[in-house]
């Protein structure tokens, strides 16, 4: 069966046509970023990204008749269970409304109902979108019940991670627990039992460790205090949190690899937040550790930071004591968007309905 992947990003897409679990080829389109400001909302762009991939398409000789099947990144939609969804039009009117948030991920569906219908009403999915809910009803509760916690996180890359996890393990992944730490431009950790994400921080909005560009959790007083102070706008405040906080706010880059360079070069100011991301990543998995009693088979790294090796040994010495560690560096979304497909075409796993 031939799967055709599109992964849309802020000012990118990427394709990749699929043999089974063979990957035939696959190309990233990038666009300037003062052609993508010419429109005036993210799904503005679904027309031209759609004549972008179809020219890429024509230059490798492709035809989307050729497809059994095509599946998209998951956008912005109402909280969900983890899955392979088929795209309906309930799906496609939240997103692009988005009535949920607007995001390019928000194109993922759209874009594939598009290439399913030209290649003859083929399937068309999603999956694992970063709104995917599995918590316990007690770790929703935050200490104000006007504020319950929410779960928004890496949850394509961390169950492709706990499913290889299992996988490595010999065991089926309903009958294993993992800690799963997703360190990319973001950090999100995530409690799994038995293939459920069952706890886990909200790693878009200011919760859990701090990452290369975003804050993390901050002491509440002083972050009322900076609300307040007469000096920053909403829009400054929320730019602090997600896309200028963490590494780049203490050090000016959100380049681990440079970070570690000035560490290398005995700079004490990159050695200590340095230390302070793997203490802090550490820490929340313990906490996923409480969350699942102890009984934790694996600790699970992923995510793009896991290919540093000096991070990787410090937060294994912190939480060596939550279990043994596995460790995937990177996040093949395109392969496992593509694997997903096949799990549900090959009766391997129920399709979800999104209603």
């Amino acid at each position: 069966m031939k799967i055709f992947v599109i992964n849309p990003g802020s000012t990118s897409t990427k394709i990749a046509l699929f043999e089974d679990e063979k990957c035939l080829w696959t190309d990233t389109q990038r666009y300037d970023v003062d052609v993508i400001q010419r429109f005036e909302t993210v799904m503005d762009q679904e027309g031209f990204r759609c004549n972008e991939i179809m020219k890429a398409l024509d230059s490798k000789g492709v035809r989307p008749g050729e497809f059994s099947a095509v599946v998209g990144r998951g956008g912005l939609m109402k909280p969900i269970q983890g899955g392979t969804y088929g795209v309906n039009d309930r799906m496609l009117e939240d997103l692009i409304n988005m009535t949920y948030g607007a995001h390019a991920s928000n194109l993922g569906a759209p874009l594939a109902a598009r290439f399913a219908a030209a290649a003859g009403n083929v399937p068309a999915f999603i999956v694992d979108p970063v709104v995917v809910d599995e918590m316990v009803d007690e770790a929703r509760l935050s200490g104000l019940p006007e504020i319950p916690r929410i779960s928004i996180f890496h949850a394509l890359n961390q169950k492709s991670a706990a499913r290889r996890a299992a996988a490595d393990m010999k065991k089926p992944l309903a009958e294993c627990n993992f800690v799963v730490a997703h360190m990319g431009g973001g950090v999100s950790v995530g409690a799994h039992k038995g293939g459920r994400v069952i706890d886990v921080n909200n790693a878009l909005d200011g919760e859990g460790p701090m990452s290369p560009e975003r804050s993390g959790s901050l002491p509440v007083g002083g972050l009322i205090d900076l609300c307040f102070d007469g000096r920053h706008t909403l829009g400054e405040i929320q730019k602090r949190i997600n896309g200028k906080g963490g590494l780049a706010a203490h050090l000016g880059t959100s380049d681990l690899r440079e970070v570690e360079k000035r560490v290398a070069a005995n700079d004490p100011q990159a050695a200590l937040v340095f230390e302070a991301l793997a203490l802090q990543i550490a820490k929340e998995i313990g906490s996923c550790a409480a969350v699942l009693k102890g009984a934790v088979d694996a600790v699970v790294l992923t995510g793009g930071l896991a290919f540093s090796d000096r991070l990787c040994e410090r937060i294994s010495n912190r939480a060596a004591f939550a279990g043994p560690f596995l460790r995937y560096p990177g996040e093949d979304e395109m392969q496992t968007l593509a694997e997903s497909a096949l799990r549900v075409l090959r009766k391997e796993e129920p399709l979800g309905e999104y209603v």
